[in-house]
């Protein structure tokens, strides 16, 4: 029974650790890479910066509820679509981000030698990106 409740009380402090690691982690990927910051900057919406801050938190509370739960929703296709659409922004978003601050795409053409095809290039990830997710959601999702 002792023994039980200590090895409960083990895996609660190694959970709880893990989440302040990850959720340490992901601030400060946020934060490294000014993702709210250059989004405000580029739509021009400076009085909103609480709306921002809020959805990062309501959206990181809402998507641990939905990891931790066995909520399943039947929801219309419509809604569906919405979702995957906003999805897909944020990811864009953050890839984007990501390749800005590191200069993913100057270095990559360079290292190889398509300085001179640079939107060649672009569009071979765009297209490849493309081709990849349809294949994973039509192969191995429905």
């Amino acid at each position: 029974m002792i023994l039980s409740l200590l090895l409960n009380l083990i895996q609660m402090i190694i959970g709880f650790a893990g989440g302040l690691a990850v959720g340490g982690g992901f601030v400060a990927f946020l934060t490294v890479l000014g993702i709210i910051p250059r989004l405000i900057q580029l739509t021009k919406t400076e009085k909103l910066l609480k709306v921002y801050a809020a959805c990062v938190i309501l959206g990181t509370l809402f998507g641990t509820y939905l990891t931790f739960t066995n909520l399943t929703w039947n929801q219309p296709i419509i809604l569906l679509l919405l979702w995957g659409i906003f999805h897909g922004i944020f990811n864009g978003m953050l890839a984007a981000a990501l390749t800005e601050v590191l200069n993913v795409f100057p270095i990559i053409s360079k290292r190889i030698g398509m300085e001179k095809y640079i939107l060649w290039l672009l569009m071979a990830f765009v297209f490849g990106k493309i081709a990849g997710s349809l294949f994973q959601w039509l192969y191995f999702v429905t």
